[in-house]
């Protein structure tokens, strides 16, 4: 009996405590993800609602995309390339679809680039210059699909 209790309570232990967020009405469950990859996410989302200020770098007051990926992998302990094609030329690519914590890469413009944080299966974060603020897109948006490059982390 002593020993089914113990495993019982070691079981309850070792078991990820429950993470979730609230941002803009939308909750968002992180308890299923590793603790760096939900980090990242939780800072990037964090900064819903942020300025969009072309290179912007500082939070809560002004982003642009590559820099919301800078503050948002920071919050995690980690330092990545400053423009979102560098951004992209040193993450590591990702083949499938791309989980929460990855960035996904768009090419909006002859020589102009976007990247935005995945943060479920099916959204990205991202600093939109359209909306002028930090605000949550559809990967499965035509915008977006038509434009789609490919993903990679750094997680």
């Amino acid at each position: 009996m002593a020993t089914i209790l113990m495993a019982g309570l070691m079981a309850g232990c070792s078991s990820q405590p429950e993470r979730s967020l609230e941002v803009a009405g939308d909750r968002f469950d992180l308890s299923g993800l590793e603790p760096q990859r939900a980090d990242v996410v939780e800072a990037a989302l964090k900064q819903m609602g942020t300025p969009y200020v072309y290179g912007g770098t500082t939070p809560y007051r002004a982003l642009d995309c590559s820099g919301l990926m800078q503050v948002a992998h920071q919050a995690a302990g980690m330092a990545i390339p400053r423009v979102s094609i560098d951004q992209r030329n040193a993450a590591r690519p990702l083949r499938g679809h791309p989980e929460p914590g990855d960035l996904v890469f768009f090419k909006t413009g002859p020589s102009q680039y976007h990247v935005g944080l995945m943060v479920d299966g099916k959204r990205f974060v991202h600093a939109s210059t359209s909306k002028r603020r930090v605000r949550l897109a559809r990967l499965s948006n035509p915008y977006w699909r038509q434009r789609f490059l490919g993903a990679g982390s750094y997680l």
